[in-house]
């Protein structure tokens, strides 16, 4: 008997240790998926529901990410200015209610309620319910969060965007750095003009916004006009940033489109903030082709903005003044990853 008993907790230990010991976790509790990696006190909370956006990072207790909600309740009901929101079809500024592909122009119906005022912002999928969870897995490679959003499904998307495509966004959570990979693919019969973006909003915890300094990987600066569109010039980075590799965030109020970033061997851009310790880094892939840094005065936040073409890169291409705007071939997949990395926490 005791000999059978000893067998049974000896069966029931080892099928407990794996799981306790386990480094990554992906669970759901309600609207929220929260992603950990145990080793590095580091989880990352996600609500697929309110446009799949990961609302919160925390670093041993420090908020990496803006979460001026202070709740999953509170942010549900206003999912503003916080966390990692995706913009599509376009991030940022149209110079019009219409956008050009393939030599042709594209009308918004504004009837519809979807895209608003005369310079359309940050399209309208931000804060969809749309997003539809594949995966959820926790495993010694990390923990990873995978939901689809089927775009051709939406009469009202469609008529205002008119390329039937999916976009697939995987969240994943590895020695203590996010990775955010998104593929999109093209299920229409023409080229599909690539412009979305994140707008993700950073924080330190050990200093104030005028004691940060900040990094920004990038060769050139676009002038804007007073609405906040390209011009269609550049200045070199140096005429606005005198060392881009270290300035002080207080002399700033920025919001300004950068181009031309300064890649490392693995084609990476690199942008970053720095406290008195803390350090939060954002590496852009290949094919996140601009910047946009958002830090107003005097706002505790900065935003470091992976996006695949600068702001009206869609309409600036039309008209031949911008050469990078990405066309993705019909049944083509654009994928691309950014990754936060936070140190000194």
């Amino acid at each position: 008997m005791k000999r059978a008993l000893a067998s049974l907790v000896a069966i029931c230990l080892l099928t407990i240790a794996p799981a306790a010991a386990r480094r990554y976790t992906a669970a759901r509790d309600g609207d929220v998926v929260v992603l950990s990696d145990a080793a590095t006190a580091t989880s990352v909370s996600i609500m697929p529901s309110v446009g799949n956006i990961a609302f919160d990072m925390q670093v041993k207790g420090h908020h990496v990410l803006r979460f001026a909600q202070g709740s999953a309740a509170a942010f549900k009901a206003s999912p503003n200015t916080t966390g990692i929101p995706f913009m599509g079809p376009w991030i940022n500024r149209l110079d019009e209610q219409a956008f050009y592909a393939n030599g042709r122009r594209y009308p918004f119906d504004m009837a519809l309620g979807n895209v608003r005022g005369a310079i359309p912002i940050h399209g309208f999928l931000t804060t969809t319910d749309q997003w539809r969870v594949l995966s959820m897995t926790g495993t010694g490679d990390g923990a990873a969060l995978t939901s689809r959003l089927e775009f051709y499904r939406q009469p009202a998307w469609m008529k205002q965007w008119p390329f039937a495509h999916t976009i697939d966004m995987t969240y994943r959570l590895k020695d203590g750095v996010l990775e955010v990979i998104t593929s999109i693919t093209n299920l229409s019969a023409d080229a599909m003009p690539v412009s979305i973006g994140y707008h993700p909003h950073f924080q330190l915890t050990d200093s104030p916004r005028d004691e940060w300094t900040i990094a920004v990987g990038a060769r050139r600066r676009w002038t804007l006009a007073a609405n906040k569109l390209p011009t269609g010039s550049t200045e070199p980075i140096e005429r606005f940033f005198p060392d881009p590799s270290r300035t002080p965030l207080r002399d700033y109020d920025l919001d300004d489109v950068f181009s031309d970033l300064v890649r490392d061997g693995q084609g990476r851009a690199r942008m970053a903030v720095t406290g008195k310790a803390q350090q939060i880094e954002v590496l852009f892939g290949p094919r996140y082709n601009a910047a946009v840094l958002w830090a107003p005065k005097p706002q505790n936040f900065i935003c470091f903005e992976p996006m695949a073409a600068i702001t009206n890169g869609i309409n600036l291409a039309h008209k031949g003044v911008y050469k990078e705007l990405e066309m993705l071939a019909p049944g083509a997949v654009w994928k691309e990853s950014f990754w936060i990395r936070p140190s000194g926490f």
